[in-house]
């Protein structure tokens, strides 16, 4: 009979199921990265970036083309963005005080602007005042600063006139349009990610919209034709190596991996007076994510001049602060073996259980456990 040993975390607060604690079966998972996976999931918290020119607006990064900003307007924001407040040691800086071990760019969102000095369109960050490429300074900063660089990339472009669908939110089709070509474009520009700014942790695909699975696979292929051991999304049109919730956190499952991304506010990009999570609020966030045996990518939007908002930098220090003190009981932990529940969730390493009590219900003083 295997013997544990239970460590209790209550957190705030002043019957479960029972899952086997069985080894990891990653099905689904492209069999050269299994060893990557883990790792991954050992890492457990990062952070997510979603910034551009977008940001002079206070818009939604992309789903605002053409809805609350004209297209005309939009795709001219480029000309006035100048980040010169934008220093990424600084931003590295912040992921390591909250306790993040990884840090993924939106290299690329649905509006087809490029952070990084692409040769596949003038649509990029050399073009504007700043004239900086902000993937390579970030990459460089991750490096020095030991922690893993992932880089995220639109699969759909609505910029882009081969790609079938434009604003507003890609629902209209173009007249003409090629999508072979526009595979092509996306192909090389993943390239030069990989090559340029790799090894990379991570590539985060989102919004495959007219990409199929044969597509999408096709995309997988060809990124691990250049880099064996890349990580993978689920949002190329192929199921890649784990799943995406989005903006909820994803239910137990120690068969399939998964990470839960999520705003710290309301809005992916940088919002003026947007209403930053409580501390409680992240932390359950990040707690039961854990539990469910999954990752947290926790977004941030820096503004246009390139600086993360002190209140969110607050909260992060807040959460480093208890990651400090109960690391352990979420980084290299699995999910279980009690499934989440309304008063909590359980981690496990090895031989050991961590108990996180989240809420207390009623009046007994006491929680049962199978």
């Amino acid at each position: 009979m295997k013997k544990w040993a239970l460590t209790v975390i209550l957190l705030f607060a002043g019957l479960c199921q029972y899952v086997p604690a069985t080894a990891q079966t990653n099905a689904n998972v492209y069999e050269g990265n299994k060893q990557k996976i883990e790792e991954w999931k050992d890492n457990r918290f990062g952070m997510f970036i979603h910034w551009g020119p977008v940001t002079l607006t206070g818009k939604e990064i992309s789903w605002s083309r053409g809805n609350q900003t004209p297209v005309d307007v939009y795709d001219q924001l480029y000309k006035q963005f100048n980040p010169v407040n934008f220093n990424a040691d600084e931003w590295v800086s912040v992921a390591k005080a909250a306790g993040m071990k990884y840090i993924v760019l939106t290299t690329k969102h649905h509006d087809g602007f490029c952070l990084w000095n692409t040769r596949q369109t003038d649509y990029n960050i050399m073009n504007t005042p700043f004239k900086r490429d902000v993937v390579k300074e970030l990459s460089e900063a991750c490096r020095k600063q030991g922690i893993e660089f992932g880089t995220y990339y639109s699969t759909c472009d609505w910029h882009n006139s081969d790609f079938p669908l434009t604003s507003p939110g890609g629902k209209t089709k173009r007249d003409k349009s090629d999508l072979e070509t526009y595979t092509s474009y996306l192909k090389r520009e993943v390239a030069e990610l990989l090559v340029n700014y790799g090894p990379l942790y991570v590539l985060w695909f989102d919004v495959p919209q007219m990409f199929d699975q044969k597509r999408g696979q096709g995309v997988l292929d060809f990124i691990r034709a250049i880099q064996p051991d890349i990580i993978a999304n689920n949002r190329t049109g192929a199921q890649g190596d784990f799943d995406t919730p989005e903006q909820r956190i994803g239910g137990f499952n120690n068969q399939r991996p998964w990470e839960t991304c999520m705003t710290i506010a309301k809005q992916w990009s940088w919002k003026p007076n947007d209403q930053v999570k409580s501390l409680e609020q992240c932390m359950q966030t990040l707690i039961r994510t854990a539990g469910g045996d999954g990752n947290l990518l926790f977004n941030v939007g820096p503004k246009s001049d390139g600086s993360i908002e002190p209140e969110q930098i607050a909260r992060l220090k807040e959460m480093g602060q208890w990651m400090q003190k109960y690391g352990q009981s979420i980084y290299g932990t699995r999910g279980g073996p009690f499934k989440p529940t309304d008063w909590g969730v359980s981690t496990r390493h090895g031989n050991k259980i961590y108990l996180h009590i989240l809420s207390w219900f009623g009046n007994k003083p006491i929680i049962e456990l199978p």
